[in-house]
C-alpha cells in the first residue's frame, strides 16, 4: 500500500489555484550516518527505517560540494535573507573538522551577499573537545546538545554499545561548552521525555548548564508502534502530566531561567501568533534533509513510521531543491489544515495543536491522516497552558 496522505495533493491543481510553496529555509545536512552511542530511543537506528545501513559513513567531498551548490542556488533563486543550516547525523562530530569547515565555508561563500547563513550542529557531545569548540567559534557555529537530565535519567537510554552510560562524558563536554568562554555558542539542550524520570529533577539537572533553550521531545511513535506508556485510544495523559509539572515550575519562576520551546510555541499560538516549530501549529514546514549519500529527503523523524517514509527519490546530483519543493509529500506539509484528519479539523484546539508532529499521526492502515497518537496529552497540555495564561491576563486587567 501507499502510506501517507490518502489523496495525495494534485500539485498542479494547487499551483493553478494560486497556491505557492514556500521556499526551504532550513537545510539539515546528515554529514555522518553512524553514531558513537547506541541510544535505546533513537529513531534513526532503533525504529522502522533501517536505511542508515546502506548509507556511506561520511558525506563525500563531491556530495558536499554539490549540496553547497544546491543550497546556494535555492537561497539565491528565492532571494532568502536568511537560512539555517543544521549539521546532523548520526553523530556529526564523527565527520571530522575538515568536512565541517568545507561545508560551512562553502555555503557562506556560495550564497548571495545578502543572505545570512546561520549554522547549528546537534551533537551528543561525547567528542566535543577544545579543538571542536575553537573551530566552532572561528566558524560561528552554534551547538545544541542532546541530554536527558540527571545521571540515572540520561543513562537510561543514552548509552555506549557496551551498555555504559554516557552522562559523565556528556556532562564534562557540556561544562566545557556552557560554563566557560564558549557559552555564546550554546544554542540549547534537546531532552527526550521519559515519564519514569522525575520531571523536576530532570529540569533542574538541565538548568545546571545554563542553557539558553530546552527542547523537550516526545519519544517518537505512532498508532502502529505506540510510544512508551502511551496506549492508543486511552484518555490517560502521562506525558502532559509530566510536562505540566515542569511548566508550573518554569512559568512561576520570577525570572524565566531558560526558553522552553514547546511551552513558548504553545503560548505564541494561543495569543494568535504563528508557530516556529513543526511540533505544534499549522505553519508550513520549510525544512529539507540532505542525506549522507546526497539523497534529498523529508524530515528524518519520519524514519520512525516505516521504512522509506522520508524518501523523495530526488538527489543533489540530479535535482534542484525547487523540484523537491513541489514533491507531493513535501507539499502536504505546507497546506495547513487541509492535511489534517476530520477529527482534528473539528477540534477547538486545531490551530494551536495543528495535529501535533506529522510523524506521530501515522497509522499502518490510513497513513498520516490520523490525529497524533499523543492527542489526549496535547489537548490537556495546551488547555492547561491556555487556562493559566487566561487567568493571569484576567488578573492583570482587573488590577488595571
Amino acid at each position: 500500500m501507499t502510506h501517507g496522505f490518502p489523496d495525495f495533493p494534485d500539485v498542479d491543481a494547487l499551483l493553478s489555484s494560486g497556491w505557492k510553496p514556500l521556499a526551504f529555509q532550513q537545510f539539515i545536512m546528515k554529514i555522518h550516518s553512524r553514531c558513537d552511542l547506541a541510544c535505546r530511543h533513537c529513531y534513526v537506528y532503533e525504529m522502522a527505517d533501517q536505511s542508515w545501513r546502506g548509507q556511506p559513513r561520511r558525506m563525500s567531498d563531491a556530495i558536499a560540494d554539490r549540496a553547497i551548490e544546491r543550497i546556494a542556488e535555492h537561497a539565491t533563486r528565492h532571494d532568502l535573507p536568511e537560512i539555517d543550516v543544521i549539521l546532523h547525523g548520526g553523530e556529526p562530530l564523527l565527520a571530522g573538522t575538515e568536512l565541517i569547515s568545507r561545508l560551512v565555508r562553502g555555503i557562506r561563500g556560495a550564497v548571495s551577499t545578502g543572505t545570512r547563513v546561520n549554522v547549528n550542529i546537534q551533537t551528543n557531545a561525547v567528542r566535543l573537545d577544545e579543538e571542536y569548540l575553537r573551530l566552532f567559534e572561528s566558524l560561528e557555529i552554534r551547538v545544541g546538545v542532546s541530554m536527558d537530565g540527571y545521571a540515572e535519567a540520561h543513562d537510561r537510554h543514552r548509552r555506549f554499545a557496551n551498555g555504559r552510560g554516557s552522562h559523565a562524558q556528556v556532562s564534562e563536554s557540556l561544562r566545557r561548552l556552557a560554563l566557560g568562554p564558549y557559552h555564546h555558542l550554546f544554542s540549547g539542550i534537546l531532552c527526550t521525555v521519559d515519564v519514569r524520570n522525575d520531571p523536576l529533577r530532570t529540569y533542574e539537572a538541565l538548568l545546571e548548564f545554563d542553557p539558553p533553550a530546552v527542547d523537550f521531545l516526545l519519544p517518537h511513535g505512532n498508532w502502529g508502534a505506540p510510544p512508551p506508556f502511551r496506549v492508543p485510544g486511552s484518555e490517560a495523559t502521562p506525558y502532559a502530566d509530566w510536562l505540566i509539572t515542569i511548566f508550573d515550575r518554569w512559568y512561576d519562576s520570577p525570572v524565566l531561567q531558560t526558553e522552553i520551546r514547546m511551552f513558548r510555541e504553545i503560548m505564541r499560538l494561543l495569543m494568535g501568533g504563528s508557530s516556529r516549530a513543526e511540533t505544534v501549529g499549522l505553519s508550513p514546514v520549510r525544512m529539507v534533509v540532505i542525506e549522507t549519500d546526497g539523497s534529498i529527503e523529508q524530515s528524518d523523524i519520519l524514519k520512525s513510521a516505516y521504512h522509506g517514509a522520508p524518501e523523495t527519490r530526488l538527489h543533489v546530483l540530479r535535482d534542484s531543491l525547487d523540484v523537491a519543493l513541489r514533491h507531493p509529500s513535501i507539499v502536504v506539509r505546507q497546506v495547513g489544515e487541509r492535511a489534517l484528519s476530520l477529527a482534528c479539523r473539528r477540534c477547538d484546539l486545531m490551530s494551536t495543536c495543528g495535529g501535533g508532529l506529522y510523524a506521530h499521526r501515522f497509522s499502518p492502515g490510513t497513513g498520516f491522516t490520523e490525529p497524533s497518537v499523543y492527542c489526549p496529552d496535547l489537548y490537556r497540555l495546551i488547555s492547561y497552558i491556555g487556562e493559566r495564561c487566561e487567568r493571569d491576563v484576567a488578573r492583570l486587567r482587573g488590577a488595571g
